[in-house]
């Protein structure tokens, strides 16, 4: 699905999404992705089982009040204990699938919410074309 640009100039918006990719300000990325209003980086989580403790403490240390987790193609849930590295740093926790959370990051994004996007990027058989 392709999304469109609006206001949010010079910071990295979703433009596209699709079975085992987004697209940020049009680069198609393929794997895990770390999106925040200034840059974008690789997450080095291969899948949801493979989240720790350690994948949080990475993002507790960005500079942001909002984290969405977008679990893959289904909407799944962390063990809390992964997660308190981001209570601790006050920040936080929105989860639902990657689809969901691109929309939603866009729209954090254009309230001025300091908002960060963690994706798994499924490459399994269970994605499914956006709705």
């Amino acid at each position: 699905m392709k999304l469109h640009q609006t206001r949010a100039q010079g910071r990295n918006l979703f433009t596209g999404y699709g079975p085992g990719y987004v697209s940020v300000n049009g680069t198609r990325w393929d794997s895990s992705v770390i999106v925040l209003a200034d840059r974008t980086e690789r997450w080095d989580v291969a899948a949801f089982d493979a989240l720790t403790e350690e994948s949080f403490t990475r993002l507790a240390q960005l500079p942001i009040e909002l984290l969405l987790l977008g679990s893959g193609a289904r909407l799944r849930f962390p063990h809390p204990r992964l997660t308190q590295a981001l209570i601790g740093a006050g920040i936080g926790l929105e989860v639902m699938d990657t689809q969901a959370a691109c929309r939603t990051y866009n729209f954090l994004l254009e309230e001025g919410r300091r908002v960060a996007a963690a994706l798994l990027i499924d490459a399994g058989p269970d994605r499914q074309e956006p709705a």
